[in-house]
């Protein structure tokens, strides 16, 4: 006998069934899960996405790029993310009655649901798992410095291991669900980043300008002073990394027609881009006139006096990195457990998420270890995925959405985003290979 068909009440019973299965995953997913976010935790997670690693680069930056153009990337860079994360946090319930929740989902809106994954999914997982491979080594490098500053006379430890102590601290963080479960988590590393940043800056300061000091650029060929140039655009461009986490922070707000989550969401931003430039500006002007072009990729290691703050400072950014890290880990987590519960019929549980993010972290861990090229793969990583989806993919989505008219200065300002966010995804790179090259020479692995 062969199949009977349905009938209509049992149609409407088995869509019943399907939608009540998909709202539980939904529920337990970790960037849909819980929806009470004030506005406030915007502002500490855009915080804490954006000021970490990048910030401790920047007057190493600033002595590959030289004053001038150093000063106008700097404002260039801060003028135009903001204006792309508004941009963001606009299209986000741009049509009435639902959410884009995740990246994706708005590139799959505006691309299409293929070519949308395509577009947007692999320069987002590079940009999110590249991050967590730099902050396991930031925060490897921070715990290995404030143990060589309070225990000058101890043992030498290899970097690997203290890469592995960081490591076992997201072991056990990574097991939080949710977004605003880490707000706790996020709010420590948002005050870590601001008090390290001024210490920084402050200690510069006090430290005076280290006679006699140069500005001119370090490499003493036309070729190398261009690729150094082209490696600090990427420095530049992985400082402003929010834009990849946006979406999901602003997922985890309450939202109706009459209060929209684009309204705490934006006040949240603009709070936390007044706070990244309180930390941005000071640290790479004042440190790139204090030591300039014999300064350090991490300017942390140019600073030595006084022995107690410099590791204090050392054991802020491990902190902020902690908090840093789990920020740009929970989508890469949300993806995961959406392919493993949605595609694989894994069933939602403790079990599945113990599993999948712990191979991830242990993942990031090994990476970290293997590579822990500080400069390059800021620079590398910056040019290469950053660019894309901070400068110019959010204008990108707003001319084929909005559609400004032609020469308007909404369309002009887009396409000059867009013009400099192809010419830095191009050249940053390349500038960031050269630089990994470079230090590879030397390195022994595991070392």
């Amino acid at each position: 006998m062969g199949n009977q068909a349905r009938s209509p009440l049992e149609i409407d019973a088995f869509i019943q069934n399907q939608s009540d299965k998909e709202r539980t995953i939904d529920d337990w997913l970790p960037i849909t899960s819980s929806r009470n976010a004030k506005w406030w935790y915007s502002a500490i997670h855009n915080v804490t996405a954006m000021v970490g690693a990048g910030v401790l680069t920047f007057p190493y930056a600033m002595s590959e790029l030289g004053w001038g153009p150093g000063v106008a990337v700097l404002v260039i860079s801060w003028v135009v993310t903001l204006y792309t994360l508004w941009q963001m946090i606009e299209m986000h319930e741009m049509v009435p009655g639902r959410r884009f929740d995740r990246y994706h989902e708005l590139g799959q809106y505006v691309f299409g649901e293929k070519l949308g994954l395509y577009i947007v999914v692999p320069q987002q997982l590079v940009v999110e798992i590249g991050v967590c491979i730099v902050y396991m080594v930031t925060g490897g490098r921070s715990l290995k410095q404030f143990h060589e500053i309070v225990c000058s006379g101890c043992k030498h430890i290899k970097l690997t291991f203290f890469i592995m102590i960081f490591a076992s601290v997201q072991f056990v963080l990574s097991q939080l669900p949710n977004f605003n479960s880490i707000s706790g988590v996020s709010l420590a590393a948002a005050v870590m980043s601001l008090s390290y940043s001024t210490i920084v800056w402050g200690a510069t300061l006090n430290k005076g300008k280290q006679e006699p000091v140069e500005y001119g650029y370090v490499s003493h060929t036309q070729g190398g002073t261009v690729l150094r140039f082209l490696a600090a655009l990427g420095d530049v461009a992985f400082a402003y990394a929010g834009h990849n986490v946006v979406l999901e922070i602003q997922a985890s707000m309450p939202s109706t027609p009459e209060k929209p989550s684009k309204i705490p969401m934006w006040k949240g931003a603009i709070v936390a881009y007044i706070l990244v430039g309180l930390c941005y500006f000071p640290v790479a002007l004042v440190g790139y006139w204090a030591f300039g072009n014999g300064v350090q990729d991490n300017i942390l290691l140019s600073l030595d006096r006084p022995h107690w703050l410099i590791a204090m400072a050392n054991m802020m950014v491990c902190v902020h990195v902690i908090g840093s890290y789990q920020i740009y880990a929970m989508p890469v987590f949300d993806m995961m457990e959406t392919v493993l519960v949605k595609r694989f019929r894994f069933p939602p549980g403790l079990t599945l998420r113990l599993i999948a993010r712990s191979a991830y972290v242990a993942f990031t861990m090994f990476f970290a270890m293997t590579f822990p090229f500080f400069g390059g793969l800021l620079s590398f990583f910056g040019g290469l995925a950053f660019a894309p989806t901070t400068y110019f993919l959010p204008c990108i989505m707003w001319l084929a959405i909005y559609k400004p008219r032609r020469f308007s200065l909404s369309w002009i300002t887009n396409w000059i985003c867009i013009l400099l966010g192809v010419l830095l995804m191009i050249m940053a790179p390349i500038g960031g290979l050269r630089e990994i090259i470079v230090t590879a020479k030397n390195y022994t692995f595991y070392s």
